[in-house]
């Protein structure tokens, strides 16, 4: 019997499916972040292996029967990650054909198979990748919160802070935003925020994205501007894949997944009259099950 197991694995969590020789799904697991170049490695290797587990038990077999691996891992495009995530799964299954590649090459699959395409990922980090007719890819941004990652929720939340911030050296009244992220991080003291953020701000800028979301719906100015240059930045990293790959009067599915889209009218809709105006030909899709991502590629 073939049983083959496969991850999605980014800056948050890590999701895993454990399917039968027929492609039906006889399992599911979850784990927590799997990029390595943000979590670790041996916090990656404890994702993976706790969402192997959970769809192992949960199809009722043994990890020796598991033939076929396949982790598209956020971080795996630097050929030195790929390879210990590849040692690592090979010390989980031995005896299985094991595959690691990138969050956005599955995304990509996913959304248009062998055929030509571009994936608009954001969820902790941002990334843009696509092929053409031709078979050639392109892909754009995935370098990590410190270079790029725009419109990612990392990114989001900390122009949050940031506005915030500015806020309070200019003595301005407090914002809508402000008591929003001092609601949600149940944290309203700034100087103990501030150590939150030094000793680990993975664990706070991407968690505050649906607060940025909320206070945009509502209206709020700071909140409406960080959205308004979200959209842009990440359209911006569509129409460079775009643009390479000389797709920009061509028909493809131009699909966007991650946990940003869905909550905010404002950036979605501005992303989307980016995406029009640049490829006005392109069938545009949001993924209903968000991919993970933790940029780094």
């Amino acid at each position: 019997m073939t049983y083959s197991l496969g991850f999605d694995g980014g800056g948050t969590k890590t999701d895993c499916v454990l399917l039968d020789a027929k492609g039906a799904v006889l399992g599911e697991g979850h784990g927590g972040p799997a990029n390595p170049l943000r979590s670790g490695f041996d916090g990656a290797f404890s994702s993976l292996h706790e969402a192997a587990a959970e769809a192992i038990a949960a199809a009722k077999i043994r990890s020796a029967d598991v033939t076929h691996v396949c982790a598209g891992l956020a971080g795996a495009g630097r050929p030195s990650v790929a390879r210990r995530m590849l040692v690592f799964l090979g010390e989980e299954f031995p005896l299985a054909l094991k595959q690691v590649t990138t969050d956005y090459e599955i995304a990509l699959e996913a959304a248009a198979g062998s055929g030509p395409g571009v994936v608009l990922i954001a969820g902790t980090g941002s990334v843009a990748y696509g092929r053409n007719a031709a078979g050639e890819s392109a892909r754009a941004g995935g370098y990590g919160p410190w270079i790029g990652d725009e419109g990612s929720a990392f990114e989001i939340g900390r122009r949050a802070v940031s506005a915030v911030a500015h806020s309070r050296d200019a003595d301005a009244p407090v914002t809508v935003l402000s008591e929003m992220i001092s609601a949600a991080l149940e944290c309203p003291d700034w100087d103990d925020l501030m150590l939150r953020i030094m000793k680990n701000p993975d664990d706070v800028f991407p968690k505050l994205f649906p607060v940025v979301a909320a206070a945009a719906n509502s209206e709020d100015s700071a909140a409406k501007e960080i959205m308004f240059a979200s959209s842009i930045g990440l359209g911006n990293l569509a129409m460079i894949v775009i643009r390479r790959l000389g797709m920009k009067g061509q028909q493809f599915p131009l699909v966007k997944c991650g946990g940003v889209f869905g909550h905010c009218h404002m950036l979605d809709s501005l992303l989307d009259s980016v995406l029009i105006s640049g490829a006005l030909r392109a069938k545009r899709i949001t993924h209903a099950a968000p991919i993970n991502t933790g940029s780094n590629s």
